[in-house]
């Protein structure tokens, strides 16, 4: 029953108390199945699905049994909620993502990224296909987000009445998860790049006049998912890390037509070297996590008492 009511449960009648309600409801049955949540978690997005099969995974559900959730219609986006180790290492993975251009709210765009939040999740890196606007960028490259440029026309925070609504967002992206998939890279072997990635509606296809402004802006790739996302992380005090695999030159920078089946076909081409550079990260990840906890451990270890009236530590000695 569940099941077949859960497609209608978000629509634009919502109000932000039931949405809430609603996101609470299932963090709940996540919590039910697997207990306290990692401190990690990613979102799957095309060239990145395959990622999927190198977790061990440890609790599998379908994005329409849980409350919510809309199941993505697009190809590459399977729509499965993994709780699992990648490289031992503990983290949720939305296998899949809706996106604004399948005509659902940005209500339900976000509401995954809601649920992760509630469920406890502090580190969240959102990866995507997209289109290189760089001329330095070539179809298998990588890049890690510095910043994002939102050319969606909507904003996943209108309408909540939290004063919260108001997030900076001048450092969305983080410098610490971005370090960690430099280092991933490195280890890997996989090219990456640093740059802003622009964010439009979909589902067309950019015309070359707008990517010419797009470079102009300071965009080095563009994409139609992750930008809102990324908002509704920062508003629920999760840290981020953008990452887009580039699967094609944007319109316009050569003669190649563009279409989604050569997006897909690109995404499985980088499979490989995606799966080994966000296990890579994985391994980075928990080192740093596990560095931060012995300098926290070592900070807090009370300092010895020097004796004032011995000589060495004595006001008065000279």
């Amino acid at each position: 029953m569940e099941k077949a009511e859960n497609q209608g449960e978000l629509s634009s009648e919502n109000t932000d108390k039931n949405l809430v309600e609603l996101v609470d409801r299932c963090a709940r049955k996540i919590f039910a199945k697997i207990g306290k949540a990692p401190a990690l978690a990613a979102v799957l997005g095309s060239g990145f699905d395959q990622v999927a099969s190198a977790i061990k995974p440890i609790f599998e559900v379908a994005y329409d049994d849980l409350p919510g959730f809309v199941v993505p219609e697009v190809r590459g986006h399977p729509g499965k909620l993994i709780y699992g180790e990648l490289a031992g290492v503990k983290m949720l993975l939305c296998v899949g993502r809706a996106h604004f251009y399948e005509g659902h709210e940005m209500s339900a765009v976000t509401f995954p990224v809601r649920v992760l939040g509630r469920c406890g999740v502090k580190d969240l890196v959102l990866t995507n296909a997209a289109g290189g606007i760089n001329s330095r960028y070539r179809a298998g490259d990588f890049m890690v987000f510095t910043d994002h440029i939102n050319f969606t026309g909507v904003n996943p925070l209108r309408g909540l009445k939290q004063e919260a609504r108001f997030t900076d967002l001048s450092d969305t992206y983080s410098g610490r998860l971005r370090a960690c998939l430099t280092r991933a890279s490195q280890k890997s072997g996989c090219r990456l790049h640093e740059g802003v990635y622009l964010g439009v509606s979909g589902p067309s296809y950019e015309t070359p006049a707008e990517i010419r402004a797009f470079r102009h802006w300071g965009a080095d790739a563009v994409g139609m998912s992750t930008v809102p996302e990324a908002v509704m992380a920062r508003y629920c005090r999760m840290e981020v890390a953008g990452l887009s695999c580039i699967t094609n030159r944007a319109a316009g920078m050569d003669k190649t037509r563009l279409s989604h089946e050569e997006v897909l076909r690109r995404g499985k081409a980088s499979s490989r070297q995606a799966c080994e550079l966000l296990e890579a990260f994985a391994l980075e990840y928990a080192r740093a996590a596990l560095s931060q906890k012995e300098n926290r451990t070592v900070s807090l270890k009370p300092k010895r008492n020097l004796r004032l009236g011995s000589k060495r530590h004595s006001l008065g000695a000279q």
